[in-house]
C-alpha cells in the first residue's frame, strides 16, 4: 500500500519512507453552517475527498511514490456566524499550519500539500501564508493551491471544461446559477449528494435561489442577514452527476499543479488565490493597523504637547 494514514503509522514505519518520493497531504477546513439542508462538515468532507483522490492519483501515476494523509484539522477563519460554526482566529490557523509544516520538515519530508474546502478570503490567505513561511524557513515545498482552484471555479474559468465533462452545454439558467454559486448552493449540495447523501435534507429541492450582488457579499455574515438561510446559490439544482463532472475538472487541474510542484516546474508561490496579495486579508493587517494607529496617535499627542509648550513660553 502506498497511500497511508499518518495516525496509523508507527514512527519506524514513517521514518522508513523515502523522503524524495513521499507527499504529505494536510486537510484543513472549518465546521461551518451551510444552510438548513447540509451538515456543518461540508468543507471538511470536500477537502478530505479532494486529498484522498489526489493521493490515489499520485501513487497511481508515480510508481514507487507514497502519499500520507494527515487527519483532518477542523479549523478555519472567515466563517459565517451561526450555530454549529466553529470560528478559529486567522492567526491561529496560520500558526497551526506553520507548526505542522515545520514538524514534517524537521522529519525530512520535502513535499507538503494543503487540501482545503473553505473559500473564506482570510482563511485562504492564512493557509498560503503558512505555506510561504515553511517553504522559506525550511527550504521544502509546502503549498496551498486549492484557493486558486476555488477562485477560478467561482470566476467561471472552468465552465467549458465542465461542459465537456458533462457531455452537454449548460443552459442559460444553469450559467446564471453557476455564477451565483458560492456557499451551500448547486456545487456543494451536489457534492454532498455524491459523497454523503444520507446527510442531505430532502427539502433541498424546495429551497428557493439565494442570489446576492457583489456589494451585498462584502457585508459580513451576509447570507444570515435579513432572513437569509445561510446558503448562496441554487441548491435545488443539485445533482450528483454535476459533482462528478466538476470533480473530474478540479482534480485534473489540481494534479497539474501537484506534478508541477514535485517536478520543480512551478514553485510554492505560484497558483495562489488573489487574496494573498491583498493586505486587508493578511493575518497581521488589523494588528498592523492598530500599531500604526497608536504611532499616529502618539505623534498627534506629541505635536499637541509641543504646541502647548510653545504657547506656554510665549505667554
Amino acid at each position: 500500500m502506498t497511500v497511508h494514514r499518518l495516525e496509523e503509522l508507527s514512527t519506524p514505519a514513517l521514518d522508513a519512507l523515502d523522503r524524495s518520493r513521499t507527499v504529505i497531504l494536510l486537510t484543513v477546513s472549518p465546521l461551518e453552517a451551510h444552510g438548513p439542508h447540509l451538515p456543518v462538515g461540508v468543507d471538511a468532507f470536500a477537502a478530505r475527498h479532494f486529498a484522498e483522490t489526489i493521493a490515489a492519483r499520485l501513487v497511481a501515476e508515480r510508481p514507487g511514490w507514497h502519499a500520507v494523509l494527515a487527519p483532518t484539522l477542523p479549523i478555519g477563519s472567515f466563517t459565517l456566524v451561526a450555530p454549529g460554526t466553529i470560528t478559529v482566529r486567522q492567526r491561529v490557523v496560520r500558526d497551526t499550519l506553520v507548526d505542522y509544516g515545520a514538524s514534517l520538515a524537521r522529519a525530512g519530508f520535502r513535499y507538503v500539500l494543503i487540501a482545503n474546502g473553505h473559500a473564506g478570503p482570510g482563511h485562504l490567505a492564512a493557509l498560503e501564508e503558512s505555506a510561504a513561511i515553511v517553504s522559506r524557513r525550511h527550504r521544502i515545498v509546502m503549498a496551498s493551491f486549492t484557493g486558486h482552484l476555488v477562485w477560478q471555479f467561482f470566476r467561471g474559468r472552468y465552465r467549458e471544461k465542465l461542459e465537456a465533462a458533462l457531455g452537454r452545454a449548460l443552459t442559460g439558467d444553469e450559467r446564471i446559477a453557476l455564477a451565483d454559486d458560492a456557499h451551500g448552493g448547486w456545487w456543494e449540495t451536489s457534492l454532498m449528494l455524491l459523497l454523503r447523501p444520507d446527510l442531505v435534507a430532502s427539502h433541498y429541492r424546495e429551497l428557493p435561489p439565494a442570489r446576492y450582488s457583489l456589494p451585498a457579499r462584502l457585508v459580513p455574515n451576509y447570507p444570515m442577514r435579513d432572513g437569509g438561510a445561510g446558503y448562496v446559490g441554487h441548491p435545488a439544482l443539485a445533482d450528483p452527476a454535476f459533482a462528478s463532472a466538476m470533480n473530474q475538472v478540479l482534480i485534473g487541474e489540481a494534479m497539474a499543479i501537484v506534478n508541477g510542484l514535485i517536478d520543480g516546474r512551478i514553485g510554492p508561490s505560484d497558483h495562489r488565490s488573489p487574496f494573498f496579495t491583498i493586505p486587508l486579508f493578511r493575518t497581521n493587517f488589523w494588528r498592523g493597523m492598530t500599531a500604526a494607529s497608536v504611532v499616529a496617535a502618539g505623534g498627534v499627542v506629541a505635536w499637541l504637547a509641543t504646541g502647548a509648550r510653545r504657547r506656554t513660553r510665549r505667554t
